[in-house]
């Protein structure tokens, strides 16, 4: 019998968590169709749902999927309260200036986040790198440069805590609990996409260089070689 771990679902995830959401909001939240109220919540339920999906396919918890949930429930949250749009703005920029808070917190006391990513067990064969580290004595080294890329893992949490409210100042200006709220609302969250989350993406993927580079560097392995094979 196969252990295989579900794969993620990319394209999955973008429709349930932005396009159908956005497309909900801007063009069914009209008097003449759901309206406000009834609206905003059948958007919100996609993302909703396809966390509980995706836990019961994965039987895990995912951390994006947490952090998802919470971000539905506080702007649910602020449009059915009828909250000034501020608040919205800092909520967008509250959840990933908390992630930036957890990842400088995990280099401080305990083992840094880019390395739970990176130098995951499931993944590469840790042993060897630090077995190979050990032999030449570049342990201390290795471990300040990647307090250096948690730090820039950080960064890319702050810039996109800084984006995220830059977008929600620019964007939603009607009262929550309105039609244009709502329209407004669906329009942020797309334009998050190409504004935050491709960047955000991409700095990662720079980050992932940097570190099997580092590896390289110190140890002589690329990353490829570590990889346990599945």
């Amino acid at each position: 019998m196969s252990s295989e771990k579900p794969k993620n679902k990319p394209l999955l995830e973008i429709i349930f968590n932005v396009a159908l959401p956005s497309w909900l909001l801007m063009k069914f939240s009209g008097p003449e169709y759901l309206g406000v109220v009834l609206g905003l919540i059948v958007a919100l339920s996609f993302p909703i749902g396809y966390a509980i999906y995706d836990y019961a396919r994965t039987k895990e918890t995912n951390f994006i999927s947490v952090f998802g949930f919470f971000s539905v429930l506080l702007t649910g949250g602020i449009a059915l309260f009828e909250l000034s749009v501020e608040w919205l703005a800092i909520k967008e920029a509250s959840i990933p200036g908390l992630i930036a808070v957890f990842v400088v917190f995990s280099g401080i006391y305990g083992k840094p986040l880019i390395a739970k990513l990176l130098l995951n067990e499931s993944i590469i064969n840790v042993d060897k790198v630090y077995n190979k580290l050990s032999d030449l004595g570049k342990m201390n080294e290795f471990v300040t440069r990647m307090a250096f890329a948690n730090h820039l893992l950080a960064l890319t949490f702050v810039f996109s805590s800084i984006m995220n409210y830059w977008l929600a100042k620019w964007l939603v200006k009607s009262p929550a609990g309105t039609a244009m709220f709502n329209e407004e609302l669906g329009h942020m969250t797309l334009m998050s996409y190409p504004v935050i989350a491709i960047p955000s993406m991409l700095m990662l993927v720079g980050l992932l260089i940097y570190v099997t580079k580092v590896i390289k560097e110190l140890t002589g392995y690329k990353y490829t070689e570590l990889m346990i094979q599945q």
